[in-house]
């Protein structure tokens, strides 16, 4: 029963592993052009594009309408995994 546990527990880390790079891409792309959109903006230059791919359009990729529940439900997949894992108990 032990030897399944630790199984199941090494490949629930295997997918959290995974899942947290695709999960993080977006997030971190969607504060730095955000960021860096505002930046800008205080200088006086207007880096439209940089808004546009903060909200999800991402040329002939346009994922505006599913982006904001894109990024929370990959937010919360990646959250609610981790937790999981941090507390079960040990047995």
């Amino acid at each position: 029963m032990a030897h399944q546990n630790n199984a199941r527990q090494r490949q629930a880390r295997r997918l959290h592993r995974y899942l947290v790079p695709i999960a993080a891409a977006p997030l971190l792309l969607t504060a730095a052009s955000g960021s860096l959109y505002s930046l800008l903006l205080e200088m006086n230059i207007d880096a439209f594009w940089l808004l546009r791919i903060h909200t999800g359009d991402f040329g002939p990729l346009n994922l505006q309408p599913v982006y904001p529940m894109l990024l929370g439900a990959l937010t919360i997949v990646v959250t609610g995994s981790g937790l999981m894992m941090l507390l079960r108990p040990a047995r």
